[in-house]
């Protein structure tokens, strides 16, 4: 089933991934992004409509669960299990990717990269502390909302609920990841984020600890080949 435009305004294609379409449309008068799971079609389709309403509602589940602990996240305005589509808010503003990229380019200073990198630290322990991983913590999934310098939080397709400190030392591990492959003129900024992490965390200690060893995983798994 294929989501179609209504009379209120176009579709527009905006992203697609391997899981995901991502559109820019309009609800009730108001830009949004709609999110459509689209089937896969080497999955059964009784299965796979199981799979996906799930997975739909875990990530509307999550989403919701974030903004009680105090994460900026987009609104959530709809969900459609028949068409497998989540409605959001549409953020204006730049990805933290690319305030990042731009970084020493054109303008962009260390004062605004370091009170990026707090606000990072800050939802991510909110979310830690709260039982969320977000499952995909990459600067592309990090929005800076134009009218206020906020830190948005997206994409939680992948995020789930868990207390355990394996889960949100990965978490950190795949930030970590990101910010060294992507942006590594930027510095010490995933110290910075780790600082802030650990001010504004309860948990801090457990899940640092459990961080020392994914790492050292990490560097065997990239050792070996």
């Amino acid at each position: 089933m294929e989501i179609k435009a209504d009379d209120e305004g176009p579709l527009i294609l905006v992203k697609q991934g391997a899981e995901a379409r991502v559109y820019d449309s309009h609800f009730v008068g108001r830009r949004c992004i709609i999110k459509e799971r689209f089937s896969k079609k080497y999955r059964h389709p009784t299965l796979d409509a199981k799979l996906t309403v799930k997975r739909l509602n875990a990530e509307a589940r999550c989403l919701t669960k974030a903004r009680q602990l105090g994460v900026s996240t987009p609104v959530l305005y709809a969900v459609d299990l028949s068409l497998h589509t989540l409605t959001f808010e549409y953020v204006e503003g730049p990805s933290v990717k690319d305030v990042f990229l731009e970084f020493g380019l054109n303008g962009v200073v260390e004062d605004r990269m370091t009170d990026i990198a707090k606000q990072i630290g800050d939802a991510i322990a909110k979310l830690h502390d709260g039982g969320v991983a977000h499952g995909d913590l990459t600067t592309s999934n990090m929005l800076i909302r134009c009218a206020t310098n906020q830190l948005v939080l997206i994409d939680f397709g992948l995020s789930f609920t868990s207390s355990l400190p394996e889960d949100k030392a990965v978490d950190l591990y795949v930030l970590e990841r990101a910010l060294l492959s992507m942006h590594s003129s930027c510095g010490n900024v995933m110290d910075q984020i780790l600082a802030a992490y650990r001010k504004s965390s309860k948990q801090w200690s457990t899940t640092f600890n459990k961080l020392a060893q994914v790492r050292q995983r990490g560097r065997k798994r990239t050792m070996i080949g």
